[in-house]
């Protein structure tokens, strides 16, 4: 795209900006992306001036927010793959959350310099609701990827810029893990900058992938080693649940990730004790090896939502968000054949449009309920009953 087409569409844009700020006629609509992130700043109260209070995280708490994001794993590849773009002397990558802290920025020694002077810097609160509309915080509100350039900026001190903004999600579970961002002066936007950002994620999640795999091996190769000589049933996982090793027990991929303050039920291992070890956990049932069917129940007790959980041992009590208990009452209802990503996001928001907001809340729900919940399809697993009351859907 030329120079002089970016002036020109700055331009208009600037103009598109003042008029609907002010509640005037605009020439022409925003993009719908771009409206439905003002009106949300408007409704806010943000100033677009932008006089708009900056949130940044002592170093501290950013150097924790590190230590804790799997991006760590995957931010010097990043670095290598976007900052030797032919055009990477004008921009600058930043690495958020997904709370949109900033965790790492790198690049353009001149665009950082004036990224400073907009609070454009590590450990800055850069969601929506902080700096307004703007491609990282747009794009964790959104779940997708933004491209914002000049005057679609929401603070008119952000109009110089442009942004390319892409969410990174850890392939295990689907969970959000932050935000990878190019920016850089508006009228150096490059017309590829977007796909190559998209592209780099791509790689950085296939490569999160492959070092989940490669963690999983080494447990499983250390752990088979220890357990050789024991006897009774055991089950090896990583911190998140997935199953590395298992002895004397059949379990599906993924349990509930485990803490150590609470037992976890395993279709057909019944309640097991976590052990923390090395890279993960060890689980042992606390109990005899179970034949019989595990059975849920979907009710409401006290006005609340429960899942109640009878594995012939004591049973459990789980407390469902109102969402959760819809994602359950659908699955439940669709009894062995299960439902997709697509079909759940029909029933839960009206269009298909949602899959990946629905595979994010079906995985935090797996880690409450563990392998009581098969996916591809998402289906009650097998050996578990589940019930609305007195009615049964088995895929026993």
């Amino acid at each position: 795209m030329p120079q002089l087409d970016l002036a020109h569409l700055a331009r208009d844009l600037s103009r598109i900006h003042d008029a609907m700020i002010t509640g005037g006629s605009p020439p022409e609509q925003p993009r719908a992306l771009v409206a439905r992130s003002w009106k949300r700043m408007l409704r806010l109260g943000l100033d677009p001036a932008g006089g708009n209070r900056r949130i940044l995280s002592a170093e501290a708490d950013v150097e924790s927010r590190r230590h804790r994001s799997k991006l760590r794993l995957i931010v010097d590849e990043l670095r290598a793959v976007l900052l030797r773009m032919p055009d990477a002397a004008t921009f600058i990558l930043v690495v958020t959350d997904a709370e949109g802290v900033i965790l790492w920025r790198d690049g353009a020694s001149a665009a950082q310099r004036q990224a400073d002077g907009l609070g454009f810097v590590e450990g800055a609160h850069w969601s929506e609701s902080v700096v307004g509309t703007n491609a990282i915080g747009t794009a964790l509100a959104e779940e997708a990827p933004v491209q914002l350039f000049s005057a679609e900026h929401f603070e008119t001190s952000q109009h110089p810029w442009y942004c390319s903004a892409v969410p990174v999600h850890d392939p295990s579970d689907g969970r959000l893990l932050g935000v990878v961002d190019i920016s850089g002066p508006a009228l150096t936007l490059h017309p590829a900058v977007q796909s190559l950002v998209t592209t780099a994620v791509r790689l950085a999640q296939a490569r999160l992938s492959l070092i989940q795999q490669d963690q999983l091996s080494s447990l499983r190769n250390r752990m088979s080693t220890v357990l050789s000589g024991s006897r009774g049933p055991a089950l090896v996982v990583d911190d998140d649940g997935w199953v590395a090793y298992q002895q004397g027990v059949r379990s599906q991929d993924r349990v509930e990730a485990p803490a150590s303050d609470r037992t976890i039920l395993i279709p057909g291992a019944g309640l097991c004790l976590p052990e923390k070890i090395s890279g993960g956990w060890l689980l042992r049932p606390s109990g005899e090896i179970e034949s019989s069917p595990v059975s849920v129940t979907l009710r409401q007790m006290a006005a609340q939502d429960v899942l109640e959980v009878d594995s012939s041992t004591d049973p459990l009590v789980i407390p469902l968000t109102p969402r959760r208990a819809q994602i359950l009452a659908a699955i439940t209802s669709a009894g062995s054949a299960g439902v997709t990503a697509a079909e759940l996001s029909r029933t839960l928001y009206g269009d298909a449009d949602h899959q990946v907001t629905v595979r994010a809340e079906v995985s935090r729900l797996r880690r409450s309920i563990g392998a009581l919940l098969a996916t591809q399809p998402y289906r009650w697993a097998e050996g578990v009953t589940a019930r609305f009351g007195g009615a049964a859907s088995s895929t026993s």
